[in-house]
C-alpha cells in the first residue's frame, strides 16, 4: 500500500492510463478509417466487376435475357448485384433494386443519373449504384449468408482487429516502461529533498541537493539550497551569538565578583577608585539588557515610535551638535550637506538621534583622521540620511554581518570601546526598519564608510 501511495507510482499508473486511453482510442479509429477503407475500395472493385460481367454478357448474346440467372450462379456478384439497378438502353428495367422493378420504363431524368455502359462506342444500356434508390437494401438473410459464404471485410476486420490489438499490446507496454522511467526522473530530486530535509529535522542544517532540471522541480531544489545554506548561516550566527553575550556578561560579572570578594574578605578597602569601577561595570550590564531588551521589542514588532513631522536636516544638525566636541578633540572635521526644501519625515525624534548618534560615533572611533560628512537629500520618494567618513572602511568580507548582533569581524572594526555592547549597529537596523526605512552600508577598506538610511516622505 505503501508504494501504491509514493508519487512514483502515482506517475506511472498515470502514464500507463494515459497510454491505455491512447492505444484504445486510436485502435478504434484505426479499425473504422481501415474498414471504412475497405469497404470502398470492394465497393469500387465490386461495381467494376459487375460492369464488367454484365458488358461481356451483353457482348456474348447481344441481349440481356438470362443476365440474372447467370449473375446468380457467382456468389460474389449475386451479393453486390441486390444494390445495383441496370437499364437497356431504352429505359426498360432490367435488374430490378428499390422501387424498380422489371418492365418499368425510366425517364429522361433518371438515366442522366446513371452510368452508361458502352460497347464499341455503341450505348448498350445504363447501371447505377444506390444513386437513384429510395432505401438501402435489405440485409442479407442467413440462409442467404450461408448460400453467398463469408464476406471479404469478414476476414479483413478479423485480421485488422488482431493486428490493431497485437499494437495496443504493445503500445501499452511501452507506455509502462517510458511512464516508469519518466516516473523515477522526475521523482528523484524529490527523494533527494525528501531525504535532505529529514535530515535538517534531524539537525543536520549543512544539507545541499543537487540541481538536475531548470524545471519547477528545479527552482524548489535551488530554493531548499538557499534555505539550508541561510537556515546553517543563522544558526551559526546565532550560537556565536550567544557565545558573545555570554562573554559580555562574563567579564563584568567577573569584575564584580572579584570586587565583591576582596572587599569580603578584607583583601580589599573600600575606594572612590572601585566604587567607580562597580558603578561602571554594573551601568555596562544595565546598557546591555536595555539593548537586548529594544531588540526584542524590535523583533515582536512591539517597539514604541513618538512619531511627529521633522525637518530631516534638524536632525543631522541636533546630531552634529551632540558629536561636535569629541570631533574636536579628536581634530576630525564635521561637515553638513542638506538640500533645500527637504519634505518632512515621520520619526520618533529621539529614537532617530539614537541612531545617528551611533553612527556618528563609530565614525569618529574608526576615523583618526578627515572628515565626517552628515548629508540629507531626497530620493525619488524618500529622503536619504547619510553619514560618510574617511576612517578605515570595511573588509568586503564583513560587510554583509555588519548588522549582524554582537557580530565580530576584521580587527580593525572591533569595539575599541569597552563600554560597547556589540549591539549597536543591529539596534540602528532595528530602529530603522521600524520606521519602514531602510539601511545599507557601502565601504571601501583604507578609505571610509558610508551608512546610507532611506526614510519615506511622509
Amino acid at each position: 500500500m505503501m508504494m501504491l501511495r509514493s508519487l512514483t507510482w502515482k506517475l506511472t499508473l498515470a502514464f500507463l492510463g494515459v497510454g491505455l486511453i491512447g492505444a484504445v482510442v486510436v485502435a478504434l479509429l484505426a479499425r473504422q478509417s481501415a474498414r471504412s477503407e475497405f469497404d470502398r475500395f470492394l465497393s469500387e472493385r465490386d461495381q467494376t466487376e459487375l460492369i464488367n460481367a454484365v458488358t461481356t454478357f451483353y457482348m456474348s448474346y447481344s441481349t440481356w435475357d438470362g443476365l440474372e440467372s447467370a449473375l446468380n450462379q457467382e456468389a460474389d456478384l449475386a451479393f453486390y448485384r441486390r444494390s445495383a439497378t441496370l437499364f437497356d438502353r431504352d429505359g426498360n428495367v432490367i435488374l430490378a433494386n428499390g422501387p424498380y422493378v422489371p418492365g418499368m420504363i425510366a425517364d429522361q431524368a433518371t438515366l442522366n443519373a446513371t452510368q452508361p455502359l458502352t460497347v464499341a462506342n455503341q450505348t448498350i444500356g445504363y447501371i447505377a449504384f444506390g444513386m437513384i434508390q429510395t432505401a438501402q437494401p435489405p440485409a442479407p438473410s442467413a440462409d442467404q449468408m450461408i448460400k453467398d459464404g463469408p464476406r471479404p471485410q469478414d476476414s479483413f476486420d478479423q485480421r485488422i482487429t488482431w493486428a490493431i490489438g497485437v499494437s495496443a499490446i504493445f503500445a501499452t507496454s511501452v507506455a509502462l516502461l517510458v511512464g516508469t522511467f519518466l516516473a523515477r526522473r522526475l521523482t528523484r530530486s524529490l527523494r533527494e529533498l525528501t531525504v535532505a530535509t529529514q535530515a535538517m529535522a534531524a539537525g543536520q542544517l549543512e544539507q545541499q541537493v543537487a540541481v538536475r532540471s531548470n524545471d519547477e522541480i528545479g527552482d524548489l531544489a535551488r530554493s531548499f539550497n538557499h534555505m539550508s545554506a541561510d537556515l546553517s548561516k543563522a544558526t551559526h550566527l546565532r550560537k556565536q551569538m550567544t557565545a558573545d553575550l555570554a562573554h559580555d556578561l562574563r567579564t563584568p560579572l567577573s569584575i564584580l565578583r572579584g570586587y565583591a570578594e576582596g572587599l569580603r574578605d578584607g583583601v580589599l578597602q573600600p575606594s572612590e577608585t572601585i566604587y567607580t569601577v562597580i558603578f561602571d561595570e554594573v551601568t555596562h550590564l544595565q546598557r546591555l539588557v536595555d539593548d537586548l531588551r529594544v531588540l526584542s521589542l524590535a523583533d515582536a514588532g512591539e517597539l514604541s515610535l513618538n512619531r511627529r513631522l521633522v525637518d530631516p536636516a534638524a536632525l543631522i544638525e541636533r546630531t552634529i551638535l551632540s558629536a561636535f566636541v569629541q570631533a574636536e578633540r579628536q581634530n576630525i572635521e564635521l561637515k553638513l550637506e542638506t538640500e533645500a526644501g527637504l519634505p518632512s519625515v515621520s520619526v520618533d525624534t529621539d529614537r532617530m538621534a539614537q541612531v545617528l548618534n551611533n553612527l556618528v560615533n563609530n565614525a569618529l572611533r574608526h576615523t583618526k583622521q578627515g572628515s565626517i560628512s552628515l548629508i540629507a537629500k531626497r530620493q525619488a520618494q524618500q529622503v536619504q540620511l547619510i553619514i560618510r567618513d574617511t576612517g578605515s572602511g570595511i573588509d568586503p568580507a564583513d560587510v554583509p554581518y555588519i548588522f549582524a548582533r554582537f557580530y565580530r569581524g576584521d580587527s580593525s572594526r572591533q569595539r575599541e570601546d569597552q563600554a560597547s555592547t556589540g549591539l549597536g549597529l543591529a539596534i540602528v537596523k532595528a530602529i530603522v526598519e521600524a520606521h519602514q526605512g531602510q539601511i545599507e552600508v557601502e565601504s571601501s577598506l583604507g578609505e571610509g564608510t558610508s551608512f546610507i538610511i532611506s526614510l519615506p516622505i511622509a
